[in-house]
């Protein structure tokens, strides 16, 4: 067979690779692909960093056509930029380059991390620092035990950039340990830091303060045209402050920005030149604001909007090829011939921002031109075939009509297009007649190609020559945007672009069809959102992708004259469906075999099963241990151990993939483990008190999870301290939890030795521990004397007796009952004391009243003899201070607030001033805090960058006395280290004195 001749033309280019190491792996290896068409079949050569490479039998480097294969890659010798080179015998072309990287990620180092200690109330920032890496990372934060992740909203956040987790105000309910999680979204290894205790202290809450913005995005961020850019921002605070985005040119957000407040990201879909600008972010509470900024700029890498084409041209012609590209920066061009770098070595060659000019063409011209247009971000390639021939006049493939029909007076063209290089001299003939060239008859030579017609008009014996008509089109409709596959994740949001070229003077009308279906936009929930913002352009978003997004859609462009439409096919990636079919293939007492089948793994395989189970008994549903303990994706049995016998199971998988856990599937049939003989004994056996002649014994009873069977019951074993045999009894109730033996002979307050089992259907189990337990006691048989009472104040009486000796006839006393009633009132108060204590004091009572007080000694067995009864009558009462706290003077010292105040002299109808009460608050509606002090003196410990509302009241038996003036102690600066305020007595007028330190050169007094 015989092909036409041809100059190559990839079919297929090299893309980058980024290689994950696996040092188990023992034949590392990788493929860059390359292929082209052409007649002869092109040959192939490679460059590694612009150096040839040169395969050989001993080398790791091996063609297959022209793919490259690296064997045995090692990331020192063959990381770098790769390019294909094809060629036969019309010329060379050169491939895009092609990068080769190595992704890794090491272990954290093992060392444990110190503690990080604060106060309630105040912000935190918890270090991941992530190890040794190269690939992207993702953050995430385990709190305590897995599975408890770390969940963000408005108090806490993760940095995807740093892996740092953030908290803005601690609670009490932060304290536990965190371990940072770090996953390489390349090789997908997954490893944890080791675990950061957060512990409270214990010297106080932080008072409400200002935010202060921890996580700041760059001053400027260069975004790639139609990426996703992703900024962060996030302050702590008390209260926790609010994270909100604005443009600082004014410019509203698009309906495409996602602003989640609660997460402190800004992320702009699709970015455009016109999503340029300088953002802020402004953090904000009660106490203040603050705010950052960043420059997002937009770049693009090169995109040819004019490509050179194939030409053939006859010797000695001349060429103009344009090459054109858009981009930011601006690109630059080059030009190739043949896989080579083209220099203007000749004048008539001249190359000048990517136009190449060529003069003058000879046979030595023709060959393969690339013109490659490029700047920081990439290049881009355009192939052009030269051919400069030499033809003699050929009319074969234009010939004329042998016949021309004309109407007199109308008109004709008669045209003459031969093939021939170099260009000829071409003359026309009537008959034997040369015609000339005149007025009436007009030769168009080279302009033979174009489409204006001219009317040879007969009148009489003479021609005339006038222009009839020019006919013109409107430019066509094309769609910019190539075809495509697009892959996206379930959750993220994706602009499908439609843009084109068309005639300005046609008007445009955009329609698109998702799985030939007409989209109705405003409905399907939302997700669907025009955003195309320019004439040209019928881009649409899609918002929170979901599964059911995936498929075909079509771009549809109608104008009045021509209709275009392009298609996209969008692959949606996430978690795994739901496993189906889930069996409990085989059950023991403790194990249980499953089987499931797959659910769709959604264009991610699954990675790991997870196996959770539910009894009555659980709190929902719980992972379990299986064998093997990491159920790998291609698995799809396991085997569940450590179960609890005789107890209702049911059983649900789960599949998760490099996206996340998806759905649990259904849940399997209820499944009873067997049963065996119980293993479990009663906790908290005790017991002692009953009545006379009785061992009280007490126990938790077993859960039912943990009988092991039906049947259940209990054994209680008892015996006298110092016995050798066991008296047994069983209680046939699993509810039980008490056990009464009552024997006259028992002595009171007697040890006994005991043990509790557990028995059931398949069998006794084991007993608990031997503990000790007294039989029941009597009650005090004594009561106490000199029973002394005595009033303190008019609403306080202190009562006083000697104790009794301990252990008398094994009657013990475990404290005393001390209780009161009011002259003419039948019933009493009483409280008990606790131990060996001789006095109490009862509060409460009323000035001027006669109370009744008796004492008993109590122990388990109740309260004994009472003592004799005593009287006593309670103090007049008095008023409380009537003067206020006088010349209340205050400071501040290592931040410290210190207050000084003269001492409150009562007058003659008020009580003694015993104390002072010192009232303080950050602002004036919330609760104060109180101080007590018996000295004119006190110190508070309290963060000096909050303002504070101070009163000091004093107080004796009559209650509390008259406060001060509220004294406002404002925020402390810095550099401000002694303020002093005074109030004289009447309150007529306030001295103030101010010491403020500052550098030298700024010294006030």
């Amino acid at each position: 067979e015989c092909y036409p001749l041809s100059v190559p033309v990839f079919t297929k280019q090299p893309g980058s690779i980024v290689f994950p190491v696996d040092s188990q792996e023992k034949n590392r290896e990788v493929v860059f692909s390359c292929e082209a068409q052409g007649s002869p079949s092109p040959l192939y050569r490679w460059k590694l960093n612009g150096t040839a490479i040169t395969p050989k039998s001993v080398s790791h480097y091996s063609l297959s056509g022209g793919n490259l294969r690296i064997s045995h890659l090692d990331k020192d010798q063959d990381a770098g930029t790769y390019q294909c080179l094809a060629f036969n015998s019309f010329g060379t072309i050169v491939s895009r380059e092609a990068s080769l990287t190595f992704a890794y990620m090491e272990n954290f180092k093992t060392h444990r991390r110190s503690s990080v200690s604060v106060r309630e109330g105040q912000g935190v920032v918890l270090l991941c620092g992530p190890p040794s890496h190269s690939g992207d990372l993702t953050f995430s934060w385990i709190f305590n035990e897995y599975p408890s992740f770390v969940k963000q909203d408005t108090r806490r956040f993760i940095s995807q950039e740093t892996g740092n987790l953030y908290i803005a105000k601690v609670e009490p309910s932060d304290v536990g340990n965190y371990t940072c999680v770090v996953t390489n979204t390349v090789t997908k290894t997954r490893v944890q830091g080791p675990p950061t205790p957060l512990v409270l202290r214990s010297d106080g809450i932080m008072g409400e303060y200002e935010p202060k913005i921890e996580v700041q995005f760059p001053e400027i961020v260069h975004v790639a045209k139609g990426s996703t850019v992703k900024v962060e921002c996030f302050a702590l605070g008390n209260p926790v402050p609010s994270i909100n985005w604005r443009r600082m040119d004014g410019i509203p957000f698009s309906r495409k920005v996602d602003v989640r407040k609660a997460s402190g990201v800004l992320e702009i879909p699709y970015f455009q030149q016109e999503d340029a600008g300088t953002y802020e972010c402004v953090a904000e509470n009660s106490r203040g604001r603050n705010t950052v900024k960043g420059k997002l700029s937009f770049y693009a890498p090169p995109h040819l909007i004019e490509k050179p084409q194939d030409v053939q041209k006859p010797i000695d012609d001349s060429l103009v090829w344009e090459c054109k590209a858009t981009g930011k920066p601006k690109p630059s061009y080059r030009w190739m011939k043949n896989g080579e770098n083209l220099e203007s070595l000749e004048e008539r060659i001249q190359v000048a921002n990517g136009l190449l000019s060529i003069s003058r063409l000879t046979l030595s011209d023709i060959g393969m031109y690339q013109c490659v247009a490029g700047n920081k971000h990439g290049e881009v390639y355009s192939n052009a075939e030269l051919k400069v021939i030499a033809v003699a006049p050929d009319f074969s493939q234009s010939q004329l009509r042998s016949h021309t029909m004309v109407k007199e007076g109308g008109d004709v063209l008669m045209e003459c297009r031969p093939k021939m290089s170099p260009w000829g001299g071409i003359s026309w003939r009537k008959g034997s007649e040369t015609l000339q060239e005149s007025n009436s008859i007009l030769s168009l030579g080279s302009l033979h190609n174009i489409m204006v017609a001219f009317s040879m008009r007969f009148v009489a014996t003479s021609f005339t020559l006038t222009v009839v008509h020019v006919c013109c089109f409107p430019e066509p409709t094309i769609i910019t945007t190539p075809p495509s596959t697009l892959d996206v994740t379930v959750g993220e949001s994706i602009v499908l672009p439609c843009q084109v070229t068309h005639d300005p003077s046609l008007e445009l009308k955009f329609t698109w069809f998702f799985n030939e279906q007409l989209i109705h936009f405003g409905d399907h929930g939302g997700y669907f959102e025009k955003v195309g913002g320019q004439h040209s352009a019928g881009d649409i978003m899609i918002r929170n992708i979901q599964l059911r997004h995936a498929g075909k859609y079509t771009c549809a462009v109608q104008t009045k004259v021509d209709s275009i439409s392009i298609a996209a096919d969008l692959v949606v990636r996430g978690p795994p469906g739901p496993p189906t079919s889930i069996h409990v293939e085989e059950i023991s007492d403790t194990t249980a075999s499953l089987s499931w089948r797959p659910g769709p793994d959604n264009h991610s395989p699954v990675t790991t099963y997870t196996i959770q189970a539910r009894t009555p008994f659980s709190l929902g549903w719980q992972a379990v241990t299986t064998v093997p303990e990491m159920v790998g994706g291609r698995r799809l049995t396991a085997t569940v151990i450590d179960l609890s016998p005789w107890v209702e199971y049911e059983f649900r998988v789960l599949a998760s993939n490099a996206i996340g856990t998806g759905e649990p599937s259904k849940p399997s049939k209820q499944a009873r483990t067997k049963e065996t003989s119980p293993k479990v004994t009663p906790a908290n056996v005790s017991g002692g008190g009953g009545s006379r002649s009785e061992l009280v014994i007490t126990w938790e009873p077993v859960p039912e999870e943990l009988q092991n069977g039906g049947g259940f019951g209990y054994v209680v074993a008892f015996r006298p301290y110092g016995a050798t045999g066991w008296m047994q009894a069983a209680v046939p109730s699993s509810e039980a939890s008490k056990y009464v033996f009552k024997n006259d002979s028992i002595q009171p307050f007697s040890p006994f030795q005991v043990k509790v089992g557990v028995y059931n259907n398949e069998g006794e189990g084991p007993f608990g521990p031997v503990i000790t337990i007294y039989s029941a006691e009597e009650e005090p048989g004594r009561a106490p004397t000199r029973i002394r009472a005595k009033s303190l104040s008019a609403s306080e009486i202190e009562v006083s007796w000697k104790a009794l000796p301990w252990n008398t006839s094994k009657r013990r006393v475990l404290g005393y009952e001390v209780s009161q009633k009011r002259e003419k009132e039948e019933a009493a108060s009483v409280q008990r004391t606790v131990g060996n204590q001789t006095s109490a004091i009862i509060r409460g009572v009323r000035g001027s009243n006669t109370y009744y007080v008796t004492v008993r000694a109590y122990n388990t067995a109740g309260a004994g003899l009472p003592s004799v009864t005593v009287n006593v009558t309670t103090k007049k009462p008095r008023k409380p201070p009537s003067q206020p706290p006088a010349k209340v003077m205050w400071n501040t010292l290592n931040s410290k607030i210190i207050l000084n105040w003269e001492q409150v002299k009562a007058l003659e109808n008020e009580s003694e001033v015993t104390g002072y009460k010192v009232l303080y608050k950050r602002n004036r509606h919330s609760r104060p805090s109180v101080m007590e002090t018996n000295t004119t003196s006190v110190e508070l410990s309290l963060p000096m960058d909050e303002e504070y509302f101070i009163q000091i009241k004093p107080f004796g038996e009559g209650g509390e006395g008259s406060s001060s003036r509220q004294i406002t102690i404002p925020r402390i600066p810095e550099n401000y280290l002694l303020l002093w305020f005074h109030v004289n007595k009447n309150h007529s007028s306030v001295f103030l004195e101010m010491y403020a330190f500052l550098p030298p050169s700024r010294l006030i007094c």
